[in-house]
Protein backbone atom coordinates (compact mmCIF):
# COMPACT_ATOMS: atom_id res chain seq x y z
CA UNK A 1 0.00 0.00 0.00
CA UNK A 2 1.55 3.56 -1.10
CA UNK A 3 1.91 6.48 1.53
CA UNK A 4 -1.20 7.91 0.34
CA UNK A 5 -3.33 5.04 0.93
CA UNK A 6 -1.95 4.38 4.11
CA UNK A 7 -2.53 7.63 5.29
CA UNK A 8 -6.26 7.58 4.36
CA UNK A 9 -6.84 4.26 6.13
CA UNK A 10 -5.05 5.92 9.12
CA UNK A 11 -7.18 9.38 8.86
CA UNK A 12 -10.80 7.12 8.45
CA UNK A 13 -10.17 4.90 11.90
CA UNK A 14 -8.97 8.26 13.10
CA UNK A 15 -12.80 9.76 11.97
CA UNK A 16 -14.24 6.40 13.13
CA UNK A 17 -13.15 6.49 16.52
CA UNK A 18 -13.95 10.50 17.11
CA UNK A 19 -17.84 9.93 15.25
CA UNK A 20 -18.42 6.66 17.71
CA UNK A 21 -18.17 9.22 20.87
CA UNK A 22 -17.69 12.46 19.72
CA UNK A 23 -21.00 13.43 17.37
CA UNK A 24 -23.15 16.35 18.07
CA UNK A 25 -26.64 15.02 18.73
CA UNK A 26 -29.98 16.62 20.52
CA UNK A 27 -29.76 14.82 23.66
CA UNK A 28 -29.65 11.14 24.75
CA UNK A 29 -31.12 8.36 22.32
CA UNK A 30 -33.69 6.08 23.49
CA UNK A 31 -32.03 3.24 24.64
CA UNK A 32 -30.12 6.01 27.01
CA UNK A 33 -33.31 6.47 28.10
CA UNK A 34 -34.27 3.09 28.64
CA UNK A 35 -31.16 2.60 30.45
CA UNK A 36 -32.24 4.31 33.19
CA UNK A 37 -35.14 2.37 33.62
CA UNK A 38 -35.73 1.24 37.14
CA UNK A 39 -35.81 -2.31 36.06
CA UNK A 40 -32.20 -1.66 34.77
CA UNK A 41 -31.46 -0.10 37.91
CA UNK A 42 -32.24 3.49 37.28
CA UNK A 43 -34.92 5.67 38.87
CA UNK A 44 -37.50 6.16 36.27
CA UNK A 45 -40.21 4.23 35.32
CA UNK A 46 -40.51 3.87 31.36
CA UNK A 47 -44.42 3.52 30.87
CA UNK A 48 -45.63 2.61 26.83
CA UNK A 49 -48.56 4.90 26.55
CA UNK A 50 -51.94 3.28 26.08
CA UNK A 51 -55.77 3.44 26.94
CA UNK A 52 -55.25 2.48 30.76
CA UNK A 53 -52.60 5.08 30.85
CA UNK A 54 -54.15 7.99 29.72
CA UNK A 55 -57.49 7.31 31.68
CA UNK A 56 -55.48 7.14 35.36
CA UNK A 57 -52.87 9.59 34.31
CA UNK A 58 -54.33 12.19 32.71
CA UNK A 59 -56.24 14.92 34.97
CA UNK A 60 -56.17 18.67 34.56
CA UNK A 61 -55.00 19.99 38.06
CA UNK A 62 -56.91 23.45 38.24
CA UNK A 63 -57.20 26.27 40.40
CA UNK A 64 -59.74 27.40 43.03
CA UNK A 65 -60.98 28.23 46.05
CA UNK A 66 -61.39 26.23 49.79
CA UNK A 67 -64.85 26.10 50.91
CA UNK A 68 -64.15 28.48 53.76
CA UNK A 69 -63.53 31.04 50.83
CA UNK A 70 -66.68 30.18 48.91
CA UNK A 71 -68.96 29.96 52.32
CA UNK A 72 -67.68 33.35 53.88
CA UNK A 73 -71.10 35.95 53.37
CA UNK A 74 -71.25 39.25 51.61
CA UNK A 75 -70.39 42.24 53.51
CA UNK A 76 -73.32 44.27 54.46
CA UNK A 77 -73.37 47.49 52.52
CA UNK A 78 -74.07 49.98 55.30
CA UNK A 79 -72.26 47.88 58.35
CA UNK A 80 -69.82 49.90 59.88
CA UNK A 81 -66.45 48.71 61.07
CA UNK A 82 -63.18 49.73 62.75
CA UNK A 83 -61.19 52.81 60.73
CA UNK A 84 -64.93 53.78 59.14
CA UNK A 85 -65.00 57.74 59.52
CA UNK A 86 -68.05 58.88 60.64
CA UNK A 87 -70.14 62.73 60.82
CA UNK A 88 -72.67 62.56 63.58
CA UNK A 89 -75.29 65.02 63.44
CA UNK A 90 -77.54 66.15 66.99
CA UNK A 91 -80.19 68.41 67.00
CA UNK A 92 -81.61 69.46 69.99
CA UNK A 93 -84.99 70.60 70.97
CA UNK A 94 -83.68 73.63 73.63
CA UNK A 95 -81.92 77.00 73.71
CA UNK A 96 -79.28 76.49 75.43
CA UNK A 97 -78.10 72.40 74.86
CA UNK A 98 -75.56 70.14 75.54
CA UNK A 99 -73.59 70.11 72.72
CA UNK A 100 -74.51 73.14 70.61
CA UNK A 101 -73.34 76.76 71.13
CA UNK A 102 -75.83 79.76 72.05
CA UNK A 103 -78.44 80.33 69.40
CA UNK A 104 -77.90 77.16 67.38
CA UNK A 105 -80.12 74.31 66.97
CA UNK A 106 -77.62 71.74 65.89
CA UNK A 107 -74.18 70.43 66.27
CA UNK A 108 -72.02 68.57 63.75
CA UNK A 109 -69.41 66.31 64.84
CA UNK A 110 -67.35 65.36 61.77
CA UNK A 111 -64.59 62.81 61.33
CA UNK A 112 -65.26 60.67 64.00
CA UNK A 113 -63.03 57.56 63.43
CA UNK A 114 -64.25 54.42 64.46
CA UNK A 115 -61.06 53.23 66.78
CA UNK A 116 -59.26 49.46 66.01
CA UNK A 117 -61.88 48.18 69.30
CA UNK A 118 -64.43 49.34 67.28
CA UNK A 119 -65.71 52.26 69.53
CA UNK A 120 -66.40 55.98 69.00
CA UNK A 121 -66.61 58.48 71.72
CA UNK A 122 -69.25 61.02 71.25
CA UNK A 123 -69.63 64.17 74.11
CA UNK A 124 -72.20 63.46 76.80
CA UNK A 125 -73.09 59.84 75.56
CA UNK A 126 -69.61 58.32 76.29
CA UNK A 127 -67.63 55.17 74.53
CA UNK A 128 -70.07 53.65 71.81
CA UNK A 129 -69.28 50.17 70.17
CA UNK A 130 -70.15 51.59 66.94
CA UNK A 131 -68.08 48.77 65.13
CA UNK A 132 -70.88 45.79 63.50
CA UNK A 133 -74.03 48.36 64.01
CA UNK A 134 -75.37 49.75 60.88
CA UNK A 135 -76.02 54.13 60.70
CA UNK A 136 -79.54 53.64 61.87
CA UNK A 137 -78.87 51.33 64.85
CA UNK A 138 -75.79 53.25 65.85
CA UNK A 139 -77.84 56.50 65.83
CA UNK A 140 -80.44 55.08 68.19
CA UNK A 141 -78.03 53.82 70.36
CA UNK A 142 -76.75 57.80 70.68
CA UNK A 143 -79.85 59.31 70.76
CA UNK A 144 -81.25 56.75 73.76
CA UNK A 145 -77.74 58.02 75.59
CA UNK A 146 -78.40 61.38 74.74
CA UNK A 147 -82.23 61.43 75.53
CA UNK A 148 -81.61 60.95 79.60
CA UNK A 149 -79.72 64.56 79.61
CA UNK A 150 -81.08 66.69 76.48
CA UNK A 151 -85.31 66.36 75.85
CA UNK A 152 -85.60 65.04 72.25
CA UNK A 153 -82.70 64.95 70.86
CA UNK A 154 -82.33 64.27 67.15
CA UNK A 155 -79.49 62.29 65.58
CA UNK A 156 -78.27 61.30 62.09
CA UNK A 157 -75.08 59.16 61.58
CA UNK A 158 -73.60 58.92 58.13
CA UNK A 159 -70.19 57.10 56.86
CA UNK A 160 -67.98 59.77 55.57
CA UNK A 161 -65.29 57.08 54.14
CA UNK A 162 -65.22 53.29 54.48
CA UNK A 163 -61.50 52.92 55.17
CA UNK A 164 -61.92 49.69 57.69
CA UNK A 165 -64.00 47.96 54.76
CA UNK A 166 -61.50 47.59 51.35
CA UNK A 167 -59.50 45.78 49.58
CA UNK A 168 -55.94 46.26 48.24
CA UNK A 169 -56.40 45.21 44.42
CA UNK A 170 -52.74 44.86 42.74
CA UNK A 171 -50.84 43.66 39.90
CA UNK A 172 -51.86 43.46 36.36
CA UNK A 173 -55.10 45.40 36.57
CA UNK A 174 -55.74 48.41 34.77
CA UNK A 175 -55.63 50.53 37.65
CA UNK A 176 -54.25 49.23 41.22
CA UNK A 177 -55.41 50.89 44.43
CA UNK A 178 -57.55 50.43 47.83
CA UNK A 179 -61.09 50.26 47.31
CA UNK A 180 -63.74 50.00 49.84
CA UNK A 181 -66.18 47.19 49.73
CA UNK A 182 -69.72 48.91 48.33
CA UNK A 183 -72.69 47.54 47.62
CA UNK A 184 -71.84 46.88 44.08
CA UNK A 185 -68.77 46.03 44.70
CA UNK A 186 -68.95 42.71 47.25
CA UNK A 187 -67.91 39.91 45.25
CA UNK A 188 -64.23 39.15 43.13
CA UNK A 189 -65.42 40.06 40.29
CA UNK A 190 -67.27 42.97 40.58
CA UNK A 191 -64.25 44.09 42.48
CA UNK A 192 -62.06 43.51 39.37
CA UNK A 193 -64.61 45.51 37.34
CA UNK A 194 -64.11 48.46 39.75
CA UNK A 195 -60.07 48.84 39.17
CA UNK A 196 -60.55 48.53 35.42
CA UNK A 197 -60.19 45.15 34.92
CA UNK A 198 -56.97 42.98 33.63
CA UNK A 199 -54.37 44.13 31.86
CA UNK A 200 -53.22 40.95 30.55
CA UNK A 201 -54.87 38.23 28.49
CA UNK A 202 -58.10 36.72 30.25
CA UNK A 203 -56.65 33.29 29.38
CA UNK A 204 -53.35 33.78 31.48
CA UNK A 205 -55.04 35.97 34.06
CA UNK A 206 -54.92 34.40 37.30
CA UNK A 207 -55.98 35.96 40.55
CA UNK A 208 -55.25 35.25 44.62
CA UNK A 209 -57.17 35.85 47.06
CA UNK A 210 -55.16 36.40 50.29
CA UNK A 211 -56.76 36.65 53.51
CA UNK A 212 -54.87 36.48 56.80
CA UNK A 213 -52.89 33.56 56.82
CA UNK A 214 -54.63 31.77 53.77
CA UNK A 215 -55.11 32.15 49.94
CA UNK A 216 -57.08 31.36 47.45
CA UNK A 217 -56.23 31.33 43.64
CA UNK A 218 -58.71 30.98 40.57
CA UNK A 219 -58.10 31.59 36.51
CA UNK A 220 -59.92 34.19 35.18
CA UNK A 221 -61.32 31.32 33.24
CA UNK A 222 -62.47 29.02 36.30
CA UNK A 223 -64.25 32.88 37.47
CA UNK A 224 -66.30 32.91 34.11
CA UNK A 225 -67.18 29.43 34.10
CA UNK A 226 -67.79 28.41 37.54
CA UNK A 227 -70.27 30.97 39.84
CA UNK A 228 -69.16 29.36 43.04
CA UNK A 229 -65.80 30.95 42.50
CA UNK A 230 -67.32 34.53 42.41
CA UNK A 231 -66.28 34.71 45.65
CA UNK A 232 -67.66 37.38 48.52
CA UNK A 233 -64.73 39.78 49.32
CA UNK A 234 -63.98 40.56 52.94
CA UNK A 235 -62.15 43.56 54.66
CA UNK A 236 -58.88 43.42 54.84
CA UNK A 237 -58.26 41.22 51.23
CA UNK A 238 -55.52 41.41 49.06
CA UNK A 239 -56.35 40.73 45.21
CA UNK A 240 -52.98 40.04 43.90
CA UNK A 241 -53.90 39.25 39.28
CA UNK A 242 -50.66 37.80 37.84
CA UNK A 243 -50.08 35.67 34.36
CA UNK A 244 -49.75 31.97 34.95
CA UNK A 245 -46.65 30.78 34.87
CA UNK A 246 -47.57 27.16 34.06
CA UNK A 247 -45.80 25.88 31.07
CA UNK A 248 -44.16 22.65 29.70
CA UNK A 249 -40.71 22.32 27.73
CA UNK A 250 -39.77 20.83 24.59
CA UNK A 251 -36.51 19.80 23.48
CA UNK A 252 -35.06 17.25 20.74
CA UNK A 253 -35.77 16.63 17.58
CA UNK A 254 -38.80 19.29 17.33
CA UNK A 255 -39.26 22.35 15.27
CA UNK A 256 -38.08 24.05 18.48
CA UNK A 257 -36.88 23.61 21.42
CA UNK A 258 -37.95 26.01 24.39
CA UNK A 259 -39.97 26.75 27.37
CA UNK A 260 -44.04 27.17 26.16
CA UNK A 261 -46.69 28.97 28.41
CA UNK A 262 -49.53 26.87 29.22
CA UNK A 263 -51.90 29.37 30.38
CA UNK A 264 -55.43 28.42 31.23
CA UNK A 265 -55.25 25.53 28.50
CA UNK A 266 -55.59 21.56 28.44
CA UNK A 267 -53.25 21.04 25.52
CA UNK A 268 -52.63 17.05 24.57
CA UNK A 269 -49.75 15.50 22.80
CA UNK A 270 -50.18 16.41 19.87
CA UNK A 271 -51.00 20.04 20.16
CA UNK A 272 -47.84 20.60 22.53
CA UNK A 273 -45.82 19.17 19.56
CA UNK A 274 -47.62 20.91 17.27
CA UNK A 275 -46.79 24.11 19.10
CA UNK A 276 -42.86 23.72 18.72
CA UNK A 277 -43.12 23.52 15.09
CA UNK A 278 -44.05 19.38 15.19
CA UNK A 279 -41.16 16.91 14.49
CA UNK A 280 -38.08 17.14 12.51
CA UNK A 281 -38.65 15.25 9.45
CA UNK A 282 -34.91 15.00 8.85
CA UNK A 283 -34.29 13.79 12.76
CA UNK A 284 -36.66 12.62 14.76
CA UNK A 285 -38.11 9.24 15.54
CA UNK A 286 -41.79 9.01 15.49
CA UNK A 287 -41.45 5.94 17.86
CA UNK A 288 -39.21 7.61 20.63
CA UNK A 289 -41.63 10.57 21.85
CA UNK A 290 -41.51 11.03 25.63
CA UNK A 291 -43.34 13.39 28.27
CA UNK A 292 -41.15 13.20 30.93
CA UNK A 293 -42.82 14.05 34.47
CA UNK A 294 -42.59 13.63 38.08
CA UNK A 295 -46.43 11.81 39.28
CA UNK A 296 -47.41 12.28 42.42
CA UNK A 297 -48.06 9.29 44.58
CA UNK A 298 -51.45 8.35 44.07
CA UNK A 299 -51.35 9.03 39.82
CA UNK A 300 -48.41 6.89 39.91
CA UNK A 301 -49.82 4.12 42.13
CA UNK A 302 -52.52 3.92 39.26
CA UNK A 303 -50.48 4.38 36.66
CA UNK A 304 -48.27 0.81 37.80
CA UNK A 305 -50.73 -0.82 39.10
CA UNK A 306 -49.20 -1.13 42.45
CA UNK A 307 -49.08 0.72 45.66
CA UNK A 308 -45.59 3.26 45.32
CA UNK A 309 -44.55 5.75 47.92
CA UNK A 310 -43.89 9.57 47.57
CA UNK A 311 -43.08 11.10 44.12
CA UNK A 312 -42.30 8.77 41.07
CA UNK A 313 -39.87 9.94 37.96
CA UNK A 314 -42.02 8.76 35.12
CA UNK A 315 -41.07 8.80 31.19
CA UNK A 316 -44.18 8.30 29.38
CA UNK A 317 -42.94 6.49 25.57
CA UNK A 318 -45.65 7.71 22.55
CA UNK A 319 -45.55 5.60 19.68
CA UNK A 320 -46.49 7.79 17.23
CA UNK A 321 -46.08 5.13 14.44
CA UNK A 322 -48.87 2.37 15.34
CA UNK A 323 -52.09 1.99 14.61
CA UNK A 324 -53.63 4.04 17.49
CA UNK A 325 -50.40 5.62 18.25
CA UNK A 326 -52.19 9.31 17.12
CA UNK A 327 -54.94 8.83 19.12
CA UNK A 328 -52.75 7.91 22.18
CA UNK A 329 -50.94 10.55 22.04
CA UNK A 330 -54.24 13.22 21.22
CA UNK A 331 -55.42 11.85 24.66
CA UNK A 332 -52.52 12.20 26.35
CA UNK A 333 -52.93 15.94 28.40
CA UNK A 334 -49.43 17.47 29.05
CA UNK A 335 -49.42 18.92 32.30
CA UNK A 336 -47.07 21.80 34.06
CA UNK A 337 -43.20 21.16 34.69
CA UNK A 338 -43.53 18.17 31.94
CA UNK A 339 -40.52 18.22 29.52
CA UNK A 340 -41.65 16.74 26.23
CA UNK A 341 -38.33 15.38 24.73
CA UNK A 342 -38.22 13.95 21.26
CA UNK A 343 -35.34 11.47 20.16
CA UNK A 344 -33.46 11.41 16.82
CA UNK A 345 -34.11 8.44 14.29
CA UNK A 346 -31.22 6.17 14.81
CA UNK A 347 -30.25 6.76 11.09
CA UNK A 348 -29.28 9.74 11.72
CA UNK A 349 -26.15 9.37 14.15
CA UNK A 350 -24.87 6.79 11.29
CA UNK A 351 -25.54 9.50 8.36
CA UNK A 352 -23.47 11.83 10.58
CA UNK A 353 -20.94 9.02 11.07
CA UNK A 354 -21.02 8.87 7.32
CA UNK A 355 -20.80 12.53 6.67
CA UNK A 356 -18.00 13.04 8.94
CA UNK A 357 -15.83 9.73 7.20
CA UNK A 358 -16.64 10.80 3.74
CA UNK A 359 -15.50 14.16 5.11
CA UNK A 360 -12.43 13.19 6.51
CA UNK A 361 -11.34 10.81 3.82
CA UNK A 362 -11.26 13.74 1.08
CA UNK A 363 -9.20 15.54 3.47
CA UNK A 364 -6.79 12.59 3.35
CA UNK A 365 -6.78 12.44 -0.34
CA UNK A 366 -5.75 16.12 -0.35
CA UNK A 367 -2.60 15.26 2.54
CA UNK A 368 -2.18 12.60 0.42
CA UNK A 369 -1.46 14.76 -2.71
CA UNK A 370 0.25 17.43 -0.95
CA UNK A 371 2.57 14.63 -0.14
CA UNK A 372 3.15 13.15 -3.40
Amino acid sequence: MGRGGMLRLAMMAAVCALAACGLPRSGPSKSEIYAGSVERGGDAHIIYVNNHVTRTANFAPSYGFSRAFQAASAVGADEIRSGDVLGIAVWENVDDGLLASLGASSTQLQQIQVDSSGNIFVPYAGTIRAAGSTPDRLRQTITDRLSSQTPDPQVTVTRVAGDGATVSVIGKVMSQGVYPIERPTRTLSAMLARAGGVSIEPEVAVVTVKRGNEAGKVSMTELWSSPSNDIALRPGDIVLVEEDQRSFTALGALGGQTRVPLGNETINAIEAIAMVGGLASSLADPTGVFVLRDEPESVASQVLGQPVYGTQRMAYVLDLTRPNGLFLARDFLIRDGDTVYVTEAPYVQWQKTLSAITGSASTADSLSSIGE
